[in-house]
């Protein structure tokens, strides 16, 4: 058998596998790395970078709207959603270099663009030419799910993929999911002046979150103007552009009709494994994502795949951590695995929505002893000096004081969680988190704050007695 001709080939150059390419590269292995596409994948062209770039915009135009608020005049907003579109692009603009076939060919590593497909266990077939490698690492990625709704297909449609090509106005925009995706577009359209119908079969939003956190976000939602069709069945959709109809079946056996001028399919990802001679390279699917272990190793000892491909976290930060799993077990055989307790995450919505760690739902499903503790921003003097009050702070805290899991709506939830990522990894109890000094004034005063309540709720007055009584303190 002749020798492979690289050391690794990485198949997708989404987060994960220009992670994977570049880190390969810098420690002097022969990469080749192979994309169908656009190199940076969703993050970069289509999810995160577009999409925080748009509700920046957004910000900027309620921030208006709310001056008064903070005694200032100001009129009110007029929207060009070309110019705040041309303004996302060119945000990809600045950030693409980064990502580019000619930044990651000076590193060393070889691209090819094209569609390719295993031949077999060993070999990747690209524009009629096969490459050999010593570790392959599948990071391809996923698209937009479209749901299987009578209509859907008959009528014009948008999903991230598509939606920040835009330039023409959006009267009424249909939002089909309520999801991180659905919430954070839908928010942006209704603060950069669109009529937004949000709609979806659950009975509230980001099902996969602490209802009461999210209940934060969909009043701010509901108070911007957005309407909210929760528990409500897609029946069928019809029209044509500009005049798209959704029937709905309603919480109570109703139907209705909803009317938009623009639809966006926001229902969930899928996972880009077609076409991949997968079954030919001996690698195992399931649920329509790659199964590996705990390594990211597939049922081919040889081939590795991480990032949306593998799931169950679809998260850009997600992909990069994976590259570095797979990267570690391909080259150096390093027994590294994910941590999934560690893992957090955001819903860019404002109020920010960020978590980590285990839920209420999730503990009590497992049968996990806890106690939980909340403190809201309303009582964080920063907070109330910027006129952020909305939302709170809770923990999770085991019967031996250790954090299980954190969860925080408010402004910049998605910069304050990372203090319980760190008490997490380092198995911290939460009484270390309230000796530390927090400074003044901060919104990260909050987690402070939250953690002392767990210490004011073991004063009892019993506690109190005792401590009077040992340490002579003669208050009331």
């Amino acid at each position: 058998m002749s020798k492979p001709e690289y050391d690794l080939c990485v198949i997708g150059a989404g987060s994960a596998g220009l992670v994977a390419a570049a880190g390969a590269a810098a420690i002097g292995a022969k990469v080749v790395l192979v994309e169908k596409h656009k190199m940076g994948g969703d993050c970069l062209n289509y999810g995160c970078v577009p999409s925080k770039a748009l509700l920046h915009s957004a910000k900027v135009a309620q921030t208006l709207r709310s001056a008064a608020a903070a005694g200032i005049d100001a009129h009110l907003p007029e929207i060009d959603l070309a110019r705040v579109m041309q303004r996302v692009r060119s945000v990809i603009q600045t950030i693409e270099p980064h990502d580019s076939p000619e930044r990651f060919r000076s590193l060393g590593v070889e691209v090819i663009f094209g569609a390719g497909k295993f031949t077999g266990p060993q070999g990747f077939e690209v524009n009629g030419r096969t490459l050999s490698a010593r570790k392959y690492i599948i990071a391809t990625g996923s698209r937009p799910a479209v749901p299987d709704i009578p209509g859907l297909n008959s009528v014009p449609y948008l999903t991230n993929e598509t939606i920040f090509d835009l330039a023409e106005s959006i009267p009424r925009l249909i939002v089909l999911g309520s999801g991180p995706i659905g919430v954070e577009l839908a928010q942006a359209f209704t603060r950069l002046g669109s009529q937004v119908l949000l709609v979806d079969f659950q009975q509230r939003i980001l099902k996969n979150e602490d209802q009461e956190l999210a209940a934060v976000v969909e009043a701010r939602l509901r108070h911007e103007g957005a309407a909210l069709h929760l528990g409500a069945t897609p029946l069928r959709f019809e029209g044509e552009a500009g005049r798209i109809r959704l029937l709905i079946k309603t919480t109570d056996g109703m139907e209705q009709w909803l009317e938009g001028s623009h639809l966006l399919v926001a229902a969930g990802r899928r996972a880009n494994i077609e076409n991949l001679g997968l079954a030919a390279a001996g690698v195992q699917v399931s649920n329509g994502r790659i199964v590996t272990d705990k390594r990211l190793r597939t049922a081919n000892s040889d081939i590795y795949a991480c990032g949306d491909v593998v799931g169950p976290y679809q998260f850009t930060h997600m992909a990069e951590h994976h590259a570095g799993i797979a990267l570690r077990g391909a080259l150096f055989h390093l027994p590294a695995g994910i941590e999934e307790h560690v893992i957090p995450w955001c819903t860019f919505s404002d109020p920010e929505l960020a978590r980590v760690g285990l839920s209420e739902t999730e503990a009590k499903a497992q049968g996990i002893s806890y106690q939980a503790y909340t403190f809201p921003f309303k009582e964080i003097d920063r907070a109330i000096t910027d006129g952020e009050t909305a939302g709170l702070a809770k923990i999770l805290v085991a019967p031996n004081g250790k954090l299980l899991g954190a969860a925080i709506v408010g402004p910049n939830a998605g910069e304050l969680i990372h203090e319980y990522v760190l008490a997490l990894a380092k198995n911290m109890k939460v009484s270390d988190l309230a000796s530390m000094i927090h400074i003044y004034p901060t919104l990260a005063q909050i987690n402070r704050q939250v953690a002392n309540q767990q210490f004011k709720s073991r004063l009892t007055p019993t506690a109190r007695r005792w401590i009077k009584f040992l340490f002579k303190l003669r208050g009331g």
